[in-house]
């Protein structure tokens, strides 16, 4: 059995062909529906700066390339030319990259916490789906929890940016003070809430959101002191702004060209600044060819990271000390989750050989009185305990002493004790003793 992991993400993949791999929360149902059809079980995580799908599989390479070829399909991009922008991890590299996931380290901002929720909510996704089977719930379960041990014990997300605090500091650099600025806000999930709430803790006042849904904006709208938009007033909102941030989770564009122009006609020597960090993006990218429109994604933001990270480093030892350990402490699960039903079959497959061996004797002796029966009994379990004990043992020790997913060692001993007894079901057809 394989454990994999098939993913981008901003350390590789252009925004380009990042948003052509995007799921967004509405799509999760039908595209893990899809996926199934293709691999036996897996997890699906996206988010802004990555989609990740981890796989557990009997063959080594056959959920991967599925997976690969899946998310060719997905992006409209032939596997050949996808595959340099992808990253696949298997065993226990797999794991590793999950629980550096979910503590922040292979974040564009080291430390962020945001994306350990959402590790548990791609998980919440697939076992709704009833596809996601125990070494894939263990492991995301496992790197949730190794991301708040990080969390506590490390400085890692001390103070630590995020992305939306990020987008809100190069809108400061780009309109200077933003108490006096008035703010757009295109999106009322929670990467827009966090937006504006970074925006509200830097002084603006001046706030409005818009959104496909009325509802959440006026909501979000609300918390900050700030008015709601609808998407049909859009070009009034945009007319009237002077910084846009958009993070909707919507598939395609919300603001195009054409958009932008017939605002900034109302405002020509007003300039605005634009920044998209959705994933998919919001924005067209012949926006930030409109004279006096300053257009910025999510990839521009690596500036301002580059120095958070920077910060940071010295923690990121600790964090990885961390990550080490729990890794080793779930591929040792792993491992024997892998052996358990080889040792099940064979215990099962002994205690069914001396039943029938022990039933057929207390046939031929009828006259033994019950307490020479329980001695029988008795001395017959003692023995295939005895048989099995060191085999078992071994097993075992093997799989701790391994700590790591495809142990030769131990994929050789489980298939020599399912050659040498049959353990594929054969043994139960044995013919009972004369």
């Amino acid at each position: 059995m394989w454990l994999y992991a098939v993913g981008a993400s901003h350390l590789k993949t252009p925004v380009a062909v990042r948003e052509r791999l995007a799921v967004n929360g509405e799509q999760v149902p039908d595209v893990l529906a899809s996926l199934f059809d293709r691999v036996g079980q897996a997890v699906l995580l996206s988010t802004c700066n990555r989609t990740e799908i981890y796989g557990f599989d009997q063959a080594r390479a056959g959920g991967r390339d599925a997976v690969v070829d899946f998310m060719s399909a997905r992006a409209g991009i032939p596997p050949d030319e996808l595959r340099p922008y992808l990253y696949v991890h298997e065993g226990e590299s797999a794991a590793r990259h999950l629980f550096r996931v979910a503590c922040g380290l292979d974040s564009m901002i080291v430390g962020e916490h945001e994306v350990l929720g959402q590790v548990g909510q791609a998980l919440a996704g697939a076992e709704e789906t009833g596809r996601a089977g125990l070494p894939l719930v263990r492991l995301f379960r496992h790197a949730v929890s190794t991301g708040r041990r990080v969390r506590r014990e490390t400085g890692l997300s001390r103070n630590a940016l995020s992305v939306g605090s990020v987008a809100v500091d190069l809108a400061a650099r780009g309109v200077g003070r933003l108490a006096d600025c008035r703010m757009l806000v295109i999106g009322a999930g929670e990467a827009a809430r966090m937006v504006a709430k970074a925006a509200r803790g830097r002084g603006a006042s001046q706030m409005a959101v818009a959104s496909r849904s009325q509802r959440r904006a006026s909501v979000l709208a609300d918390e900050l002191g700030g008015r709601s938009v609808a998407l049909s007033d859009l070009e009034s909102a945009l007319a009237e702004a002077d910084v846009v941030v958009a993070c909707a989770d919507a598939p395609g564009a919300i603001v195009d060209r054409r958009r932008i122009e017939a605002a900034m006609a109302c405002r020509p020597e007003r300039p605005l600044v634009v920044i998209d960090i959705g994933v998919p993006r919001s924005v067209e990218i012949e926006v930030g060819h409109v004279s006096n429109v300053s257009l910025y994604d999510i990839d521009d933001l690596t500036q301002i990271v580059e120095s958070n990270a920077r910060l940071r480093r010295n923690e990121e030892g600790r964090a990885m000390e961390i990550v080490d350990a729990e890794v080793a402490r779930y591929m040792a699960w792993l491992q024997a989750f892998a052996v358990r039903p080889t040792i099940v079959a064979l215990t099962r497959m002994s205690e069914g050989i001396r039943r029938r061996h022990l039933d057929a004797t207390l046939r031929r002796l009828r006259g033994l009185s019950d307490e020479e029966r329980e001695g029988l009994e008795a001395m017959t379990k003692a023995i295939v305990k005895g048989m099995l004990y060191d085999p078992i043992r071994c097993l075992k020790r093997d799989c701790r002493g391994c700590g790591r997913q495809g142990c030769h060692a131990t994929e050789t001993q489980v298939q020599v004790l399912n050659e040498l007894f049959q353990l594929d079901g054969a043994a139960r057809r044995r013919p009972a003793p004369g």
